[in-house]
């Protein structure tokens, strides 16, 4: 896969609150498809094909032990987007100093 084919996935693996809620339980380290499925209204099948669509933009690894499948954050990938928007935050910061300036200006 492309770097611009991974990041268009990476884009809309998040755009989903659901996979954005389970990238943030994955922040605490590996768990289970069940332990994760605790957090949701959904079904289990349904946190499943969630994290694949994760897995496939790359943002969790899956391994299996014994029966279970062990899903683990792999935040590597919103490094891109975190650039991306490091270029917003400064303009913004930027826009909010100028306006610092304004209110503190003497004229």
């Amino acid at each position: 896969m492309t770097s611009e084919g991974q990041s268009y996935d990476v884009y809309a693996a998040l755009a989903d609150p659901t996979r954005r809620k389970l990238l943030e339980i994955l922040v605490d380290g590996e768990r289970s498809v069940t332990r994760l499925a605790e957090h949701f209204p959904v079904s289990r099948p349904a946190i499943s094909k969630h994290l694949h669509v994760l897995r496939q933009a790359g943002l969790v690894t899956e391994t299996k032990s014994g029966r279970e499948r062990l899903y683990q954050l792999r935040a590597e990938p919103l490094q891109e987007i975190r650039d991306w928007l490091d270029i917003y935050e400064r303009l913004w910061n930027q826009k909010l100093n100028n306006l610092k300036q304004l209110f503190e200006d003497p004229h």
